[in-house]
Protein backbone atom coordinates (compact mmCIF):
# COMPACT_ATOMS: atom_id res chain seq x y z
CA UNK A 1 0.00 0.00 0.00
CA UNK A 2 2.92 2.53 0.75
CA UNK A 3 4.84 1.94 -2.26
CA UNK A 4 1.44 2.56 -4.34
CA UNK A 5 1.22 5.94 -2.77
CA UNK A 6 5.22 6.84 -3.42
CA UNK A 7 4.31 5.88 -7.12
CA UNK A 8 1.19 7.91 -7.60
CA UNK A 9 3.05 10.83 -5.48
CA UNK A 10 6.17 10.54 -7.94
CA UNK A 11 3.03 10.74 -11.10
CA UNK A 12 1.67 13.63 -9.77
CA UNK A 13 5.31 15.23 -9.21
CA UNK A 14 6.37 14.58 -12.96
CA UNK A 15 2.81 15.84 -14.13
CA UNK A 16 3.07 18.94 -12.54
CA UNK A 17 7.00 19.64 -12.77
CA UNK A 18 5.77 22.67 -15.30
CA UNK A 19 3.75 23.84 -13.22
CA UNK A 20 5.83 24.47 -9.94
CA UNK A 21 7.54 27.25 -9.31
CA UNK A 22 11.45 26.58 -8.91
CA UNK A 23 12.95 25.69 -5.91
CA UNK A 24 15.94 26.68 -4.22
CA UNK A 25 17.32 22.72 -3.78
CA UNK A 26 15.46 19.13 -4.09
CA UNK A 27 13.49 17.57 -1.51
CA UNK A 28 15.25 14.31 0.00
CA UNK A 29 12.33 13.00 1.73
CA UNK A 30 8.99 12.26 1.07
CA UNK A 31 7.56 14.74 3.88
CA UNK A 32 9.87 17.65 2.28
CA UNK A 33 8.23 16.47 -1.13
CA UNK A 34 4.82 16.57 0.41
CA UNK A 35 5.64 20.30 2.13
CA UNK A 36 6.83 21.74 -1.33
CA UNK A 37 3.34 20.34 -2.91
CA UNK A 38 1.53 21.96 -0.36
CA UNK A 39 3.37 25.57 -0.79
CA UNK A 40 2.70 25.41 -4.10
CA UNK A 41 -0.85 24.95 -4.31
CA UNK A 42 -1.51 27.29 -2.00
CA UNK A 43 0.61 29.89 -3.95
CA UNK A 44 -1.47 28.96 -6.95
CA UNK A 45 -4.73 29.39 -5.53
CA UNK A 46 -3.52 32.83 -4.61
CA UNK A 47 -2.46 33.67 -7.45
CA UNK A 48 -5.42 32.45 -9.04
CA UNK A 49 -7.87 34.82 -6.98
CA UNK A 50 -6.05 37.58 -7.13
CA UNK A 51 -6.36 36.65 -11.00
CA UNK A 52 -9.80 36.31 -10.53
CA UNK A 53 -10.19 39.47 -9.07
CA UNK A 54 -8.72 41.71 -11.23
CA UNK A 55 -11.04 40.13 -13.95
CA UNK A 56 -13.90 41.01 -12.06
CA UNK A 57 -12.51 44.58 -11.44
CA UNK A 58 -11.98 45.03 -15.27
CA UNK A 59 -15.16 43.49 -16.22
CA UNK A 60 -16.84 46.08 -14.21
CA UNK A 61 -14.80 48.80 -15.78
CA UNK A 62 -15.64 47.41 -19.05
CA UNK A 63 -19.33 48.09 -18.39
CA UNK A 64 -18.95 51.41 -17.19
CA UNK A 65 -17.53 52.59 -20.60
CA UNK A 66 -19.85 50.25 -22.35
CA UNK A 67 -22.61 52.14 -20.48
CA UNK A 68 -20.70 56.13 -21.04
CA UNK A 69 -20.85 55.30 -24.62
CA UNK A 70 -24.03 53.96 -25.21
CA UNK A 71 -24.96 57.48 -23.44
CA UNK A 72 -22.50 59.50 -25.79
CA UNK A 73 -24.36 57.68 -28.61
CA UNK A 74 -27.43 58.88 -27.58
CA UNK A 75 -26.61 62.23 -27.04
CA UNK A 76 -24.63 62.11 -30.48
CA UNK A 77 -28.11 60.85 -32.45
CA UNK A 78 -30.09 63.58 -30.75
CA UNK A 79 -27.38 66.69 -31.80
CA UNK A 80 -27.47 65.05 -35.29
CA UNK A 81 -31.05 65.22 -35.45
CA UNK A 82 -30.88 68.88 -34.61
CA UNK A 83 -28.21 69.52 -36.77
CA UNK A 84 -29.90 68.02 -39.54
CA UNK A 85 -33.33 70.21 -38.59
CA UNK A 86 -30.74 73.31 -38.96
CA UNK A 87 -29.57 72.68 -42.24
CA UNK A 88 -33.17 71.94 -43.62
CA UNK A 89 -34.06 75.14 -42.44
CA UNK A 90 -31.25 76.55 -43.62
CA UNK A 91 -31.98 75.36 -46.83
CA UNK A 92 -35.67 76.96 -46.83
CA UNK A 93 -34.37 80.10 -45.60
CA UNK A 94 -31.16 80.09 -48.57
CA UNK A 95 -34.21 79.71 -50.90
CA UNK A 96 -36.20 82.18 -49.65
CA UNK A 97 -33.46 84.64 -49.42
CA UNK A 98 -32.39 83.54 -53.37
CA UNK A 99 -36.10 84.40 -54.40
CA UNK A 100 -35.68 87.55 -52.53
CA UNK A 101 -32.55 88.16 -54.31
CA UNK A 102 -33.25 87.77 -57.17
CA UNK A 103 -36.84 89.35 -57.13
CA UNK A 104 -34.75 92.62 -56.02
CA UNK A 105 -32.10 92.40 -58.76
CA UNK A 106 -34.61 92.25 -61.43
CA UNK A 107 -32.67 92.75 -64.72
CA UNK A 108 -29.17 93.19 -62.98
CA UNK A 109 -29.27 88.96 -63.15
CA UNK A 110 -29.48 89.15 -67.00
CA UNK A 111 -26.85 92.23 -66.90
CA UNK A 112 -24.79 90.09 -65.15
CA UNK A 113 -24.96 87.36 -66.99
CA UNK A 114 -23.86 88.87 -70.26
CA UNK A 115 -20.91 90.53 -68.03
CA UNK A 116 -19.45 87.44 -66.52
CA UNK A 117 -19.43 86.09 -70.70
CA UNK A 118 -17.78 89.89 -71.72
CA UNK A 119 -15.61 89.65 -69.08
CA UNK A 120 -14.75 85.75 -69.86
CA UNK A 121 -13.74 86.69 -73.43
CA UNK A 122 -11.93 89.95 -72.73
CA UNK A 123 -9.73 88.04 -70.10
CA UNK A 124 -9.31 85.08 -73.16
CA UNK A 125 -8.28 87.98 -75.20
CA UNK A 126 -6.09 90.16 -72.87
CA UNK A 127 -4.04 87.08 -71.55
CA UNK A 128 -3.29 85.97 -75.47
CA UNK A 129 -2.61 89.83 -76.64
CA UNK A 130 1.39 90.41 -76.82
CA UNK A 131 0.27 93.89 -75.27
CA UNK A 132 0.58 91.61 -71.45
CA UNK A 133 3.92 91.73 -72.85
CA UNK A 134 4.25 95.26 -71.85
CA UNK A 135 1.61 95.53 -69.11
CA UNK A 136 1.33 92.66 -67.08
CA UNK A 137 -1.67 91.56 -64.61
CA UNK A 138 -4.47 93.48 -66.24
CA UNK A 139 -6.44 90.26 -65.97
CA UNK A 140 -6.05 90.00 -62.37
CA UNK A 141 -9.66 92.01 -60.93
CA UNK A 142 -11.36 90.50 -64.35
CA UNK A 143 -10.71 86.99 -62.17
CA UNK A 144 -12.53 88.55 -59.08
CA UNK A 145 -15.07 90.42 -61.10
CA UNK A 146 -16.52 87.31 -62.70
CA UNK A 147 -16.37 85.55 -58.74
CA UNK A 148 -18.54 88.37 -57.58
CA UNK A 149 -21.27 88.11 -60.91
CA UNK A 150 -21.22 84.01 -59.97
CA UNK A 151 -21.89 84.94 -56.16
CA UNK A 152 -24.75 84.53 -53.70
CA UNK A 153 -23.19 86.89 -51.54
CA UNK A 154 -21.48 89.54 -53.48
CA UNK A 155 -22.20 91.98 -55.69
CA UNK A 156 -19.65 93.84 -58.42
CA UNK A 157 -19.45 97.63 -58.11
CA UNK A 158 -19.84 100.27 -60.63
CA UNK A 159 -16.37 100.43 -60.96
CA UNK A 160 -15.51 97.10 -61.71
CA UNK A 161 -17.78 97.40 -64.19
CA UNK A 162 -16.04 100.58 -65.65
CA UNK A 163 -12.73 99.28 -65.34
CA UNK A 164 -13.48 95.90 -67.28
CA UNK A 165 -14.94 98.65 -69.79
CA UNK A 166 -11.72 100.38 -69.45
CA UNK A 167 -9.64 97.21 -70.14
CA UNK A 168 -11.54 96.26 -73.81
CA UNK A 169 -10.81 100.30 -74.64
CA UNK A 170 -7.37 100.26 -73.98
CA UNK A 171 -6.60 97.16 -75.71
CA UNK A 172 -8.20 98.86 -78.68
CA UNK A 173 -6.08 101.99 -78.29
CA UNK A 174 -2.96 99.92 -77.95
CA UNK A 175 -3.54 97.61 -81.08
CA UNK A 176 -2.82 100.21 -83.05
CA UNK A 177 0.37 102.06 -81.52
CA UNK A 178 3.92 101.35 -82.12
CA UNK A 179 5.20 101.37 -78.84
CA UNK A 180 9.15 101.32 -77.21
CA UNK A 181 9.43 99.38 -73.67
CA UNK A 182 12.39 97.65 -72.10
CA UNK A 183 11.99 93.94 -70.72
CA UNK A 184 14.02 90.69 -70.03
CA UNK A 185 14.26 88.79 -73.33
CA UNK A 186 15.36 84.85 -73.76
CA UNK A 187 17.79 84.30 -76.51
CA UNK A 188 18.24 81.42 -78.49
CA UNK A 189 21.34 80.32 -76.72
CA UNK A 190 19.34 80.01 -73.06
CA UNK A 191 20.66 83.19 -71.64
CA UNK A 192 17.99 86.18 -70.75
CA UNK A 193 18.96 89.51 -71.47
CA UNK A 194 17.55 93.30 -70.82
CA UNK A 195 16.59 95.05 -74.15
CA UNK A 196 14.63 97.80 -75.90
CA UNK A 197 11.48 95.84 -77.25
CA UNK A 198 9.57 97.72 -79.74
CA UNK A 199 5.55 96.08 -79.81
CA UNK A 200 3.67 96.95 -83.46
CA UNK A 201 0.32 96.49 -82.42
CA UNK A 202 -0.82 93.36 -81.29
CA UNK A 203 0.93 91.50 -84.27
CA UNK A 204 4.65 92.02 -83.60
CA UNK A 205 7.82 91.96 -80.83
CA UNK A 206 11.04 93.32 -82.67
CA UNK A 207 14.14 93.95 -81.09
CA UNK A 208 18.02 94.26 -82.43
CA UNK A 209 16.32 93.66 -85.86
CA UNK A 210 15.05 90.04 -84.00
CA UNK A 211 11.63 89.28 -84.20
CA UNK A 212 10.51 87.70 -81.22
CA UNK A 213 7.54 86.03 -79.63
CA UNK A 214 5.24 85.85 -76.46
CA UNK A 215 4.54 83.21 -74.49
CA UNK A 216 1.14 83.54 -72.69
CA UNK A 217 1.18 80.52 -70.08
CA UNK A 218 4.90 81.20 -69.40
CA UNK A 219 4.52 85.07 -69.71
CA UNK A 220 8.53 85.14 -71.46
CA UNK A 221 9.21 87.10 -74.50
CA UNK A 222 12.03 85.17 -76.51
CA UNK A 223 13.57 85.48 -79.48
CA UNK A 224 12.48 83.09 -82.60
CA UNK A 225 14.32 80.25 -83.37
CA UNK A 226 14.55 81.26 -86.91
CA UNK A 227 14.12 84.72 -88.10
CA UNK A 228 12.97 86.11 -91.64
CA UNK A 229 16.12 87.38 -92.89
CA UNK A 230 14.39 89.20 -95.72
CA UNK A 231 12.73 91.33 -92.68
CA UNK A 232 15.50 91.50 -90.57
CA UNK A 233 17.13 95.17 -91.66
CA UNK A 234 13.49 96.99 -91.92
CA UNK A 235 12.89 95.72 -88.39
CA UNK A 236 16.09 97.42 -87.26
CA UNK A 237 14.93 100.50 -89.30
CA UNK A 238 11.95 100.70 -87.22
CA UNK A 239 13.86 100.38 -84.04
CA UNK A 240 16.02 102.94 -84.69
CA UNK A 241 13.26 105.42 -86.27
CA UNK A 242 11.86 108.29 -83.79
CA UNK A 243 9.24 109.44 -86.06
CA UNK A 244 7.47 109.07 -89.13
CA UNK A 245 6.52 106.02 -91.71
CA UNK A 246 8.92 103.21 -91.78
CA UNK A 247 8.42 100.32 -93.91
CA UNK A 248 8.67 96.39 -92.10
CA UNK A 249 7.41 93.44 -92.32
CA UNK A 250 4.16 92.11 -90.04
CA UNK A 251 2.64 88.96 -89.57
CA UNK A 252 -1.08 89.15 -88.29
CA UNK A 253 -1.29 85.82 -88.56
CA UNK A 254 -2.70 83.58 -85.41
CA UNK A 255 -4.33 84.44 -81.96
CA UNK A 256 -0.65 86.49 -80.99
CA UNK A 257 0.05 87.95 -84.27
CA UNK A 258 2.99 86.23 -85.72
CA UNK A 259 1.79 83.07 -86.22
CA UNK A 260 3.43 82.15 -89.51
CA UNK A 261 6.82 83.56 -87.98
CA UNK A 262 6.40 81.11 -85.35
CA UNK A 263 5.64 78.23 -87.41
CA UNK A 264 9.48 79.15 -89.03
CA UNK A 265 10.75 76.95 -86.01
CA UNK A 266 9.11 73.72 -87.49
CA UNK A 267 9.44 74.47 -91.43
CA UNK A 268 12.82 72.67 -92.53
CA UNK A 269 15.05 74.58 -94.48
CA UNK A 270 16.72 73.37 -97.71
CA UNK A 271 20.02 71.36 -96.17
CA UNK A 272 17.13 69.68 -93.74
CA UNK A 273 14.87 68.74 -97.05
CA UNK A 274 17.73 67.49 -98.40
CA UNK A 275 18.80 65.47 -95.72
CA UNK A 276 15.47 63.95 -95.96
CA UNK A 277 16.36 61.98 -98.99
CA UNK A 278 18.23 59.67 -96.97
CA UNK A 279 20.48 57.36 -98.91
CA UNK A 280 18.89 57.96 -102.00
CA UNK A 281 18.98 61.10 -102.23
CA UNK A 282 23.08 61.85 -101.46
CA UNK A 283 23.59 59.13 -104.25
CA UNK A 284 21.45 61.13 -106.76
CA UNK A 285 23.19 64.17 -105.18
CA UNK A 286 26.93 62.34 -105.80
CA UNK A 287 25.37 61.76 -109.52
CA UNK A 288 24.39 65.26 -110.25
CA UNK A 289 27.60 66.43 -109.18
CA UNK A 290 29.46 63.31 -111.43
CA UNK A 291 26.93 64.78 -114.21
CA UNK A 292 28.14 68.75 -113.79
CA UNK A 293 31.44 68.01 -113.71
CA UNK A 294 31.45 65.65 -116.78
CA UNK A 295 29.16 68.46 -119.11
CA UNK A 296 31.47 71.29 -117.89
CA UNK A 297 34.60 69.23 -118.82
CA UNK A 298 33.22 68.41 -122.30
CA UNK A 299 32.04 71.96 -122.53
CA UNK A 300 35.05 73.00 -122.42
CA UNK A 301 36.94 70.19 -125.07
CA UNK A 302 34.49 70.76 -127.70
CA UNK A 303 34.68 75.19 -127.31
CA UNK A 304 38.32 74.30 -128.02
CA UNK A 305 37.61 71.80 -130.65
CA UNK A 306 35.56 74.03 -132.15
CA UNK A 307 37.76 77.05 -131.97
CA UNK A 308 40.27 75.43 -133.71
CA UNK A 309 37.80 73.64 -136.40
CA UNK A 310 36.92 77.47 -137.05
CA UNK A 311 40.38 78.27 -137.41
CA UNK A 312 40.83 75.29 -139.84
CA UNK A 313 38.24 76.45 -141.81
CA UNK A 314 39.92 79.71 -142.74
CA UNK A 315 43.18 78.11 -143.24
CA UNK A 316 45.06 76.59 -146.53
CA UNK A 317 47.54 73.88 -144.87
CA UNK A 318 45.71 71.25 -143.00
CA UNK A 319 46.59 71.10 -139.59
CA UNK A 320 46.63 67.71 -137.29
CA UNK A 321 45.97 68.66 -134.52
CA UNK A 322 42.06 69.18 -134.90
CA UNK A 323 39.48 66.86 -136.38
CA UNK A 324 39.11 69.09 -139.73
CA UNK A 325 42.25 68.89 -140.62
CA UNK A 326 42.91 65.37 -139.69
CA UNK A 327 40.38 64.82 -142.25
CA UNK A 328 41.55 67.03 -144.99
CA UNK A 329 44.79 65.46 -144.75
CA UNK A 330 43.16 62.38 -145.24
CA UNK A 331 41.48 63.90 -148.60
CA UNK A 332 44.91 65.17 -149.75
CA UNK A 333 46.40 61.86 -149.02
CA UNK A 334 44.09 59.76 -151.45
CA UNK A 335 43.93 62.96 -153.87
CA UNK A 336 44.41 60.33 -156.96
CA UNK A 337 41.49 57.56 -155.81
CA UNK A 338 38.47 57.44 -157.62
CA UNK A 339 35.27 59.59 -155.83
CA UNK A 340 34.02 55.99 -154.75
CA UNK A 341 36.88 54.72 -152.68
CA UNK A 342 38.04 58.94 -151.31
CA UNK A 343 34.29 58.79 -149.75
CA UNK A 344 35.21 55.64 -148.41
CA UNK A 345 38.52 57.12 -146.75
CA UNK A 346 36.78 60.36 -145.67
CA UNK A 347 34.40 58.63 -144.09
CA UNK A 348 36.08 56.29 -142.29
CA UNK A 349 38.30 59.09 -141.08
CA UNK A 350 34.92 60.92 -139.86
CA UNK A 351 33.86 58.08 -138.38
CA UNK A 352 37.45 57.77 -136.27
CA UNK A 353 37.11 61.22 -135.33
CA UNK A 354 33.08 60.73 -133.97
CA UNK A 355 34.32 59.01 -130.72
CA UNK A 356 36.28 61.33 -129.51
CA UNK A 357 33.62 64.21 -130.18
CA UNK A 358 30.86 62.54 -128.83
CA UNK A 359 32.64 61.28 -125.32
CA UNK A 360 30.50 61.50 -122.59
CA UNK A 361 27.09 62.06 -124.31
CA UNK A 362 25.97 58.96 -123.81
CA UNK A 363 26.86 58.79 -120.42
CA UNK A 364 24.80 62.64 -119.12
CA UNK A 365 22.11 61.09 -121.25
CA UNK A 366 21.60 58.05 -119.49
CA UNK A 367 22.10 60.35 -116.32
CA UNK A 368 18.91 62.25 -116.96
CA UNK A 369 16.89 58.82 -117.57
CA UNK A 370 18.29 57.36 -114.72
CA UNK A 371 17.62 60.20 -111.88
CA UNK A 372 14.13 60.26 -112.12
CA UNK A 373 14.06 56.47 -111.50
CA UNK A 374 16.36 56.46 -108.45
CA UNK A 375 13.92 59.29 -106.90
CA UNK A 376 11.05 57.20 -107.45
CA UNK A 377 12.95 54.15 -105.95
CA UNK A 378 13.75 56.33 -102.67
CA UNK A 379 9.53 57.17 -102.60
CA UNK A 380 8.71 54.07 -102.81
CA UNK A 381 11.30 52.80 -99.88
CA UNK A 382 9.85 55.57 -97.67
CA UNK A 383 6.30 55.08 -98.58
CA UNK A 384 7.05 51.43 -97.55
CA UNK A 385 8.30 52.60 -94.46
CA UNK A 386 5.52 55.10 -93.49
CA UNK A 387 3.13 52.39 -94.30
CA UNK A 388 5.47 50.05 -91.73
CA UNK A 389 4.88 52.95 -89.20
CA UNK A 390 1.15 53.22 -89.86
CA UNK A 391 0.63 49.32 -89.79
CA UNK A 392 2.29 49.75 -86.09
CA UNK A 393 1.74 52.90 -84.33
CA UNK A 394 -1.92 53.61 -86.72
CA UNK A 395 -2.88 56.51 -88.09
CA UNK A 396 -3.94 58.71 -85.68
CA UNK A 397 -1.95 61.45 -86.65
CA UNK A 398 -2.46 62.42 -89.39
CA UNK A 399 0.27 65.43 -89.35
CA UNK A 400 2.96 62.66 -88.71
CA UNK A 401 1.56 60.49 -91.60
CA UNK A 402 1.57 63.52 -93.84
CA UNK A 403 4.94 64.43 -92.35
CA UNK A 404 6.15 60.36 -93.43
CA UNK A 405 4.89 61.12 -96.97
CA UNK A 406 6.16 64.38 -97.51
CA UNK A 407 10.28 63.04 -96.44
CA UNK A 408 9.19 60.04 -99.12
CA UNK A 409 8.57 62.27 -102.07
CA UNK A 410 11.74 64.22 -101.61
CA UNK A 411 13.93 61.61 -103.40
CA UNK A 412 11.29 62.54 -105.99
CA UNK A 413 12.45 65.91 -106.54
CA UNK A 414 15.98 65.38 -105.83
CA UNK A 415 15.56 63.44 -109.15
CA UNK A 416 13.49 65.60 -111.36
CA UNK A 417 16.27 68.60 -110.09
CA UNK A 418 18.74 66.31 -111.22
CA UNK A 419 17.29 64.98 -114.90
CA UNK A 420 15.88 68.49 -115.90
CA UNK A 421 19.04 70.67 -115.79
CA UNK A 422 21.22 66.78 -116.80
CA UNK A 423 18.86 67.24 -120.09
CA UNK A 424 19.52 70.71 -120.49
CA UNK A 425 23.27 70.02 -120.55
CA UNK A 426 23.16 67.26 -122.30
CA UNK A 427 21.40 68.92 -125.27
CA UNK A 428 23.82 71.96 -125.01
CA UNK A 429 27.09 69.60 -125.66
CA UNK A 430 25.47 67.65 -128.10
CA UNK A 431 25.11 70.67 -129.72
CA UNK A 432 28.61 71.16 -130.06
CA UNK A 433 29.53 67.72 -130.66
CA UNK A 434 26.94 67.85 -133.80
CA UNK A 435 28.17 71.10 -134.82
CA UNK A 436 32.03 69.59 -135.37
CA UNK A 437 30.81 66.53 -136.82
CA UNK A 438 28.41 68.69 -139.28
CA UNK A 439 31.75 70.62 -140.06
CA UNK A 440 33.20 67.48 -140.61
CA UNK A 441 30.91 65.85 -143.05
CA UNK A 442 30.30 68.91 -144.92
CA UNK A 443 33.95 69.25 -145.77
CA UNK A 444 34.54 65.52 -146.59
CA UNK A 445 31.33 65.57 -148.95
CA UNK A 446 33.07 68.55 -150.56
CA UNK A 447 36.36 67.14 -151.57
CA UNK A 448 34.56 64.24 -152.88
CA UNK A 449 32.37 66.57 -155.17
CA UNK A 450 35.79 68.19 -156.07
CA UNK A 451 37.10 65.31 -156.93
CA UNK A 452 34.06 64.08 -159.28
CA UNK A 453 34.35 67.39 -160.69
CA UNK A 454 37.81 67.08 -162.04
CA UNK A 455 37.07 63.83 -163.47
Amino acid sequence: MKMKFIKVIMAFAAATAFTMPAVGQDAKTLDELLMMIEDSSISETADYRQREAAFKSDQRKQAQLLKKAQNDKAFEERRSDRLEQNIRDNDALIITLREQRDKRLGSLKELFGHLTGAAGDIRANLNQSIVSAQIPGRTDFLDDLIDKMSSDTRLPSIEDIEKLWYEQQREMVESSRVVKFNRSVLLTNGEQAEMEVVRVGTYNLVSDGMYLEYSPKSGLVSQLARQPNAHQSSASDLQAAESGFTKTGLDPTGPLGGGLLSALINTPTLIERWHFGGIVGYVITAVFAFAIVLAIWRFVVLQGMSAKVSAQLSGDKPDTTNPLGRVLQVGADNAGLDPESLELKLHEAVLKERPEIESGLNLLKVISMVAPLMGLLGTVTGMIITFQMITLYGAGDPKAMAGGISQALITTVLGLVVAIPTVLMHTLVNGKAQRILHVLEEQSAGIVAGSVEAR
